[in-house]
């Protein structure tokens, strides 16, 4: 049995080996629980007794579909409003007003990745609001927020979330003038800041080509949980869309640095990272 849960060995390597090849994650044995868990709603729904059961379907009626769907239930859904206060003061103080200054147009495009239910790409929208009669006065800022899940997107589509979701991260004031309760007791996000964000289904191993180019890159706590060339080559698909001097930002506990040659830690702006120009290659190992 694959540890502290009842499926088979054969099952985790299975899925493990699905999760990888799709979405670039690496689930060590020890993680089987998690697993477990993450599967559990999708295994009761399509009627499996077991993950034993639904691995044995997928192997014997492969459905590229319904192998997505679990890459994409394994992905890490954590996430909560203003998770990293700092870096979003730092983006809409600092590096978003540079770019500013820098634009021509004063139209700005920040990429969000990986973002589960929505709440990082909100929580910037948020205190872009509060910020238009400042420093980005005059801006105009399309914020792009992308997932490989379309559970998750529907969720951040809608932008309502329950009283514990908001509970985490959000004061009274900014839930109050930024929230409207539902008849359900689930709050939900007002309509200049849902329109604010647009949300699209993206896999971070596969070009973001089509997304266009970037001032500001955000993705945090993603590539952390990916295989090593996995995450290099997820890493070199964001690097690609940053603009000219643009800022690739990851968690405070991640480093890109090593990643993909010519992406390097910023100068001028701590925990960013900018690519020199008409680089990207995956760096050697």
């Amino acid at each position: 049995m694959a540890a502290g849960t009842d499926m088979q060995d054969t099952t985790f390597n299975e899925i493990a080996d699905l999760a990888l090849r799709q979405t670039g994650q690496a689930f060590k044995s020890s993680k089987a629980y998690l697993m477990e868990a993450r599967l559990g709603a999708i295994s009761r729904r399509e009627g499996f007794a077991t993950l034993d059961d639904l691995a044995h379907c997928l192997k014997a009626r492969p459905n590229p579909r319904f192998e997505t769907e679990i890459a994409a239930a394994l992905t890490s859904k954590l996430t909560r409003f203003f998770g990293d206060r700092d870096l979003i003061e730092r983006i809409v103080t600092h590096a978003l007003p540079e770019r500013l200054k820098q634009s021509t147009t004063g139209r700005l495009r920040v990429w969000c990745a990986g973002v589960a239910t929505g709440q990082e790409p909100y929580s910037l929208a948020i205190r872009l609001s509060e910020m238009a009669n400042t420093v980005l006065k005059g801006a105009e800022i399309e914020i792009v927020a992308t997932d490989i899940s379309t559970d998750c997107l529907e969720t951040a589509k809608h932008g309502s979330y329950g009283h514990f979701e908001v509970q985490k991260g959000l004061s009274i004031g900014r839930l109050l003038n930024n929230f409207t309760r539902e008849e359900t007791g689930n709050w939900q996000i007002n309509a200049p800041i849902r329109e604010a964000v647009s949300f699209r289904r993206h896999n971070l191993i596969e070009s973001a080509e089509a997304l266009g180019r970037f001032d500001i890159i955000i993705c945090r706590n993603v590539l952390s949980g990916m295989e090593p060339t996995m995450r290099a080559r997820a890493a070199r698909n964001l690097s690609q869309q940053l603009l000219p001097d643009a800022l690739m930002f990851g968690a405070a506990s991640e480093s890109l640095t090593g990643l993909v040659e010519g992406l390097n830690p910023s100068r001028d702006v701590r925990g960013a990272y900018t690519r020199n120009r008409n680089d990207g290659a995956i760096a050697a190992a």
